[in-house]
């Protein structure tokens, strides 16, 4: 893979795009923060301290982080009621700004989805934002690690036939973002979280994104 910085715009060459999901394509902040803080306030924890460690991780590891102390078991179990919570709350679920476009000009090239978000939360939230999903997901089902750990971003690479070194990463999360960075592929942060995380590239949303096939299946990506 190549970066060919310009005064004005990062040019990368890559094989195949692995994108999250959540404030990368998708604006769910209004519900995540709903849904949250109800939780904080059940378990007698300050909502603000839970939004800084919800985002880009599993329900059941963030409880893991702020419950340290309590069974595996019963965040597993709470984490199933809170998806099914998210997963009938779709007010305010939009698309980020230029992510139709930009899913639709990846339509014949090489990439998939790597969530947080269960089959049934993901495929909601896309639909409510009006995006397509892509053929190639990686979900919550699929892995048995959350963000931060590499384990989706690797599994989605592999799906797909492309080495890791050869994939770009578009995420908006800390733990996301060092996921990325951990299965060692390259990072576009997108959206105002992102840019505290370290990516290789941010934008605050995805219409300064150009997309462009090569010859021999690569992907250009114009940033900026």
């Amino acid at each position: 893979m190549t970066a060919t910085p310009t005064p004005a715009r990062t040019v990368l060459d890559t094989r195949a795009l692995l994108l999250d999901m959540d404030g990368t394509l998708v604006n769910s902040d209004a519900v995540v923060e709903r849904v949250w803080r109800r939780w904080a306030g059940r378990h007698g924890l300050d909502g603000d301290a839970v939004m800084k460690v919800v985002h880009g991780r599993q329900g059941h590891a963030t409880m893991a982080a702020l419950l340290p102390d309590r069974p595996v078991e019963q965040n597993l179990a709470e984490n199933a009621r809170m998806l099914a919570e998210e997963t009938a709350d779709m007010d305010g679920v939009v698309e980020i700004a230029g992510a139709a476009a930009f899913l639709a000009a990846l339509r014949e090239l090489p990439h998939a989805l790597v969530t947080s978000a269960d089959v049934g939360l993901s495929t909601a939230r896309m639909r409510a934002a009006g995006l397509p999903l892509p053929e190639v997901r990686v979900t919550a089902e699929s892995v048995g690690a959350s963000k931060p750990d590499p384990e989706g971003f690797l599994k989605g690479a592999a799906e797909l036939g492309v080495a890791p070194a050869e994939c770009v990463v578009f995420e908006d999360s800390g733990a996301g973002i060092a996921a990325g960075r951990a299965a060692g592929m390259t990072v576009v942060g997108v959206g105002p979280r992102a840019a505290a995380h370290g990516p290789d590239v941010v934008v605050p949303d995805l219409t300064r994104v150009r997309v462009e096939g090569l010859p021999g299946g690569g992907i250009r990506l114009r940033i900026g």
